[in-house]
């Protein structure tokens, strides 16, 4: 996945933004909409491309577009470098790898305490019982 390629590839779209801001906000769209269409990507190989349609699978349009906004801010080129490092951690958090699990086996001195803490509270256990007279 080469960072570079991707952000050529995403297409802006600037939006009027809503809530607050008094009579500027009426004027400027500082609201950043980005899309990046998935399907027609050619900067992801085919194997990474039905990795992110399984995981994103809820963020997708029927068109395989994803589609991300931000208006955290007046201004429209932070918002757009907000936008743009959103969808590379994403983009960076799906397609990473979780790693194998390596089943293991308890060391022989981890049975043995177990072993000897098992008899331990038993005994203080036994000891909590009223003496039998026979």
């Amino acid at each position: 996945m080469n960072q570079i390629d991707i952000i050529k590839e995403l297409n802006f779209k600037a939006i009027r933004s809503s809530g607050a801001g008094g009579q500027h906000v009426n004027k400027t769209s500082s609201k950043i909409e980005l899309t990046f269409d998935l399907e027609n990507s050619n900067s992801l190989s085919d194997a990474e491309k039905t990795l992110l349609k399984t995981k994103l699978s809820s963020k997708l349009t029927k068109e395989n577009a994803l589609i991300l906004f931000c208006d955290e801010t007046r201004s429209q080129h932070r918002n757009k470098a907000i936008v743009i490092k959103r969808f590379l951690e994403l983009l960076k958090t799906n397609l990473a790898r979780p790693k194998k699990r390596r089943p293991t086996k308890p060391s022989r001195g981890s049975i043995t305490r177990k072993a000897e803490n098992k008899i331990r509270v038993s005994v203080k256990k036994a000891l909590r019982k009223k003496p039998k007279f026979d």
